[in-house]
């Protein structure tokens, strides 16, 4: 029995790790998903990259692109430091039903999409339905806040995330980040084509950008007591897997409101439903035609993969649904561009690595930070 017991609480754990993992797939065989290969940054193809000391982190101050070791120890700023200010957490939830923007959608439990026998890179989901959410926002406030100021914040998605609210503690101390506002929002529920998530966070539009800004910032400044910056060099985006492509996409489409993103194992493959003819690659595109073929915007990204990132052929056999070689892609596009990134390939790491974030964060905010100043006068 107790053995049993002990499987059962693996299976849980497995699942609760991983938000694509939260829905068992209604046929194991056909969709379950494969133990990804360990990629090697050498591969042909892949960007020119310069290698680490096992344990270095790349410098804050220097673009490019890097590979990390795979030892992975926290940084530390990465733990609560005696004697260091502490700021407050202020959480709230927003309704479905008092969303114009998103007012819910769901798929059945157990059920996925299938491809468009016409066009394998279109998924056909016909399970999605309305249907209520609830999520929460957690709001990170400094102790250096000055109330009544306007401040500069970052936004993430899939929240709360309290891995980011104890690193800018140390960093803000430190003066190696400005004195900001945190913004962790929660996602509606689901993952992937047909979920609200999914909807969310894969869409490439600036739905999801008008949505944080019309619905929830006026809330964070209600129930935080604090005052939002409106210039876009003080605003920032970030999040993991389809959260990684979310800040993106809500930087490209918005620029007006955001310069700076930060993603881990960013989904910049064909996720998107319902399907879009202006984008039908889905967050694929932006690697493939939309950097390469628009001007500069004016976008300062830190990105990062792990080498056993998720490689998921699916049932759409799209070849665009690698997160590695999206990943790869996405440094060549935004270098060849003349964009100021930081690329991370991490050595003995998977999808959103918490190891790898332990390790990496503090320089990673750092880096996306640059250029704005860092001390209240």
């Amino acid at each position: 029995m107790f053995r049993l017991l002990r499987i059962a609480f693996s299976i849980g754990l497995m699942t609760c790790l991983d938000p694509a993992m939260a829905q068992p797939p209604a046929t194991p065989a056909r969709h379950a998903r494969p133990t990804p290969p360990t990629r090697d940054p050498a591969t042909p193809g892949y960007v020119k990259a310069k290698e680490l000391p096992d344990g270095a982190n790349a410098p804050a101050t220097a673009d490019g692109n890097f590979i990390i070791g795979s030892t992975h120890t926290p940084a530390p700023q990465m733990t609560v430091q005696e004697g260091v200010p502490q700021g407050t957490i202020t959480t709230f939830n927003m309704e479905s039903t008092d969303s114009k923007i998103y007012p819910g959608i769901a798929r059945e439990p157990n059920t996925h999409g299938e491809a468009d026998p016409n066009n394998p890179a279109k998924m056909l989901v016909t399970t999605s339905h309305p249907a209520p959410y609830t999520r929460k926002v957690s709001v990170y406030v400094p102790k250096q806040y000055v109330a009544g100021t306007s401040a500069p914040f970052i936004v993430g998605a899939d929240g709360p995330d309290p891995l980011l609210f104890t690193a800018l503690d140390s960093l803000i101390a430190q003066h190696r980040v400005p004195v900001m506002i945190a913004i962790s929002i929660g996602n509606g529920s689901g993952d992937a084509q047909g979920s609200e998530r999914g909807l969310e966070y894969d869409t490439m539009s600036g739905l999801y950008a008008e949505f944080v800004e019309k619905e929830v910032l006026p809330l964070v400044e209600k129930q935080a007591n604090v005052k939002l910056t409106k210039d876009p060099e003080g605003r920032a985006t970030m999040g993991c897997s389809s959260g990684g492509s979310a800040a993106m996409i809500m930087a490209w489409y918005h620029p007006e409101l955001y310069h700076r993103v930060l993603t881990y194992s960013g989904t910049y493959v064909n996720q998107q439903w319902p399907s879009n003819p202006e984008t039908p690659g889905g967050a694929w595109e932006l690697h493939e035609h939309l950097i390469p073929n628009t001007p500069a915007k004016p976008l300062r990204i830190w990105m990062e993969v792990g080498d056993r990132d998720l490689f998921s052929p699916n049932v759409m056999r799209d070849n665009m649904h690698d997160w590695v070689v999206a990943n790869e892609n996405m440094a060549k596009a935004l270098a060849a561009k003349g964009y100021h990134y930081q690329f991370i390939f991490a050595r003995n790491a998977g999808h959103c690595d918490r190891a790898v974030k332990q390790q990496t964060l503090p320089e990673a905010l750092e880096y996306v930070w640059q250029g704005y100043p860092t001390k209240t006068k």
